[in-house]
């Protein structure tokens, strides 16, 4: 069975999305906890937190997954981002605990000119001070296009996160197609190697979850523009087969593409067709 979903509004609250996702026909979807340009979240509402976790658990959800806003940036070049960034992930993380068991993602970060390397040891650094051995969301590093001086471009940089924390196993990755793809990586071609490379590097047991969707530009652009299904650079028979690799089709896929709900529903029915039984 696929289970996929796409990227919602939280405007109207937890159970909402859970009620839209499955008028669009899905069975997950992706919400930000927060304004993603900003830092602003709005008070927790325990009880509609409680009637979403009702209805996943009544209606055979997959892990839904929350996004972390884009303003957070665990290896910035100051101390002052870097604390608010931390501050804000662990609150989000304290919001999660009310939906238990679910995702939570995010962009590693940029270092902004002080060097992977000393990026990789920001981020880990800041996971440390963060996770919590009780908690029951895990946290998920996403891959990256490597456009400036992002972190996660490289399977090499998320391994390197994962190995300095603590608690790694409250950790995993989100893969994401178009940014792999963009970072050089060839699931058009070679989806069988990338996989046996991500698996040699990482783990695909530390893979929780896929960011379905196409690209604007050519492998190892290094730009991060994502597209509609089928209308970019990797091409829907290419898609078809992520969501058809046995390694991946127990996974939860998030169509993260530039659409609006209609076209999301279309995808979402175009890829549940396409997948092989």
């Amino acid at each position: 069975m696929l289970h996929i979903g796409c990227h919602l509004s939280s405007a109207k609250g937890f159970a909402a999305m859970g009620r839209q996702a499955m008028a669009l026909g899905a069975d997950t979807f992706q919400f930000f906890t927060r304004n993603p340009r900003g830092s602003r979240a709005k008070p927790l509402d325990a009880a509609d937190a409680e009637a979403l976790t009702v209805l996943l658990r009544e209606n055979g959800f997959a892990p839904v997954i929350a996004h972390a806003p884009y303003t957070l940036n665990l290896c910035g070049q100051t101390e002052e981002n870097r604390s608010f960034a931390r501050e804000t992930m662990a609150d989000d993380l304290s919001r999660m605990e009310h939906i238990p068991g679910q995702l939570y993602n995010f962009h590693p970060g940029s270092h902004v000119g002080q060097g992977t390397e000393a990026g990789i040891a920001l981020i880990a650094q800041a996971m440390n001070e963060i996770l919590r051995p009780e908690q029951t969301t895990t946290v998920l590093l996403e891959t990256m296009a490597g456009k400036g001086s992002e972190v996660g471009g490289r399977f090499e940089e998320l391994r390197e996160i994962l190995d300095r924390v603590n608690l790694s196993e409250k950790m995993g990755v989100c893969l994401d197609t178009c940014h792999v793809s963009d970072a050089g990586y060839d699931i058009v071609g070679d989806l069988d190697g990338v996989l046996t490379e991500f698996d040699r590097v990482i783990g695909l047991r530390r893979l929780k979850a896929i960011h379905l969707n196409d690209s604007k530009n050519a492998p190892g652009s290094r730009k991060d523009r994502h597209e509609c299904i089928g209308a970019g650079e990797i091409g829907l028979e290419a898609l078809a087969r992520v969501v058809n690799h046995p390694a991946l089709r127990s996974l939860p896929f998030c169509l993260e593409t530039p659409n609006e709900l209609p076209g999301y529903r279309a995808e979402i029915e175009l890829m549940r067709g396409l997948v092989r039984e």
